[in-house]
């Protein structure tokens, strides 16, 4: 049976993805959507990008673009460290570089191009790092940027806590155009929760693992999910991004 996963926030823990995608047992006929931020946080980014390439070499794989990964591009491309960037887990990225060629850089840079703000599927299922903001859908999307940075979205999900009806008038425009909508990018752990959480029909898979949460996939068929150890417990020596 063909399966789909969406795997939540990585920023930097191969070791977690490794345990993830063990637990998943994935096989040439299931497709894995990521949903952003490969890098910043704990040592290993470069290598998780290196490991993700390999992987998509045989495995049906769509690599949704996130904030950390448009930073960790420009880096790539200019040598120059956006501030904002250094300090929220740039520091750690740039020493996972040490010791690559620039063509390794290269290709790294190049993969990070070819990634997509957004990934509708046939079911009508939007995957996207963040959010966004028009009423008319991602499509109509003025500025860019939310895909990655937008939080509103759910922020709005979460305050309508299943008080209004799908059918009624006030239900938001936004999340009318999509059967399904899953995002990363704002941890479930800021709320208390280990665990994907689901908030009108949105899903947010990033529980935490830039911090002291875990890698999450999720089959978006059953809602099933696998989880990695705690990020801390398998870098102790590290401080993720506390």
């Amino acid at each position: 049976m063909k399966r789909t996963f969406a795997i939540g926030d990585i920023h930097g823990g191969l070791k977690a993805l490794l345990q993830v995608l063990n637990a998943l047992e994935i096989t040439a006929e299931d497709t894995v959507i990521f949903m952003g931020d490969y890098v910043d946080g704990w040592s290993e980014s470069a290598q998780v990008l290196d490991f993700l390439i390999a992987f998509s070499e045989k495995i049906n794989c769509i690599f949704i673009k996130g904030n950390h990964d448009v930073w960790c591009e420009e880096w790539l491309h200019t040598a120059a460290a956006n501030p904002t960037w250094y300090l929220h887990g740039g520091k750690e990225t740039i020493a996972s570089y040490d010791g690559f060629s620039t063509e390794e850089k290269q290709q790294h840079i190049t993969f990070l191009k070819s990634m997509p703000l957004y990934h509708l599927d046939p079911e009508n299922r939007l995957f996207l790092h963040a959010g966004f903001t028009s009423m008319h859908g991602v499509e109509r999307e003025l500025f860019k940027g939310n895909f990655y940075f937008d939080r509103t979205l759910w922020e709005m999900a979460l305050a309508m806590d299943g008080s209004i009806d799908k059918d009624h008038a006030t239900y938001p425009k936004r999340l009318q155009h999509y059967k399904e909508i899953y995002i990363g990018h704002t941890p479930t752990t800021n709320f208390g929760e280990t665990i994907p959480m689901n908030a009108a029909n949105i899903w947010n898979v990033d529980t935490g693992a830039a911090f002291t949460g875990k890698v999450t996939a999720m089959n978006i068929e059953t809602k099933a999910y696998f989880q990695s150890d705690a990020l801390p417990s398998l870098y102790p020596n590290e401080k993720g991004r506390n």
